[in-house]
């Protein structure tokens, strides 16, 4: 038994799809059989088809928890070349935030609750419990890994494992929000600050006012794609900003504004709800 599979064998008994990587952390390549997708891919994936190929083919739809498999002659010589061990995160019921590097890393402490955390060479990866869709670059230096992907074992990590937040959710769904040309218009001018809403905010109504201006230009800039997540970060900024009131501060009211520039582009209504709700959630903060 290689020192590669004696890691991947109680992964598999605990519930956990394991699969070797090849050199350059990757899956190893398909059999002759089934090369580009000759063989109708595996039940399980994106394009479901018959393939019941017992070698570790199809890269992330190759994990396993079976040990039969693991321990098959299919995959003896795979696990005698293998490099690494990877497993599917989607499979075990996770979402890995993967981080490559310091700047990402940083964003993550500000943004995201604390959870179970793998270090990696260039960064950490962040694990919460339910999957989601994956997605790379969602933003820069940061990747989610869950269903129909893979992640590389480095052991168990530190920490215990929280609930997925809606803040993660938010970084994928609000991607495919602006697909098509928006006609924009400009944000208004009359905007006022509530005061009978934010008798507890410590900051000036042009303070909060300008912040807010600022916020929306960058929204209604995102014509073409990502003003999903440019709300967010909109909303994350300014609840940021209102971390240390002693609250209310009326941030519902000014959430209505970023909804609206967020859909002025092409965002759906309930995408843009989600991604401003999430934002504003994702400072522990006093005001409301």
């Amino acid at each position: 038994m290689t020192d590669h599979l004696r890691i991947a064998r109680p992964l598999a008994a605990a519930g956990v799809p394991v699969l070797p990587l090849s050199r350059g952390k990757r899956p190893f390549a398909n059999c002759p059989a089934c090369e580009k997708s000759a063989c109708g891919d595996r039940p399980h994936m994106k394009a479901a088809g018959p393939c019941q190929c017992p070698r570790p083919c199809h890269g992330w739809a190759a994990a396993t928890t079976d040990h039969a498999v693991l321990t098959s002659p299919e995959w003896a010589g795979v696990w005698r070349d293998a490099s690494a061990v990877a497993y599917h995160p989607g499979g075990a019921g996770l979402t890995v935030v993967d981080l490559d590097d310091a700047d990402a890393v940083a964003w993550a402490h500000q943004s995201l609750p604390p959870t179970r955390t793998v270090r990696t060479t260039r960064g950490e990866h962040w694990i919460y419990f339910h999957a989601m869709r994956s997605a790379n670059a969602v933003r820069p230096g940061v990747d989610i890994k869950s269903r129909m992907s893979y992640a590389r074992w480095l052991g168990p990590g530190t920490g215990h494992m929280e609930e997925l937040p809606g803040a993660v959710r938010a970084l994928v769904e609000t991607e495919e929000t602006t697909p098509r040309e928006a006609v924009v218009s400009s944000p208004s001018l009359r905007l006022t600050v509530d005061r009978n809403r934010s008798t507890g905010c410590r900051h000036t109504e042009r303070y909060v006012l300008s912040g807010l201006m600022r916020g929306l230009e960058k929204i209604h800039a995102r014509t073409k794609t990502g003003a999903g997540s440019q709300a967010y970060g909109v909303a994350s900024f300014l609840a940021a900003q209102h971390a240390d009131c002693p609250g209310p501060c009326g941030l519902n009211a000014l959430s209505e504004h970023i909804i609206a520039a967020a859909v002025s582009v092409g965002v759906p209504e309930a995408y843009a709800h989600r991604a401003v709700t999430n934002g504003l959630n994702s400072s522990v903060r006093r005001a409301s």
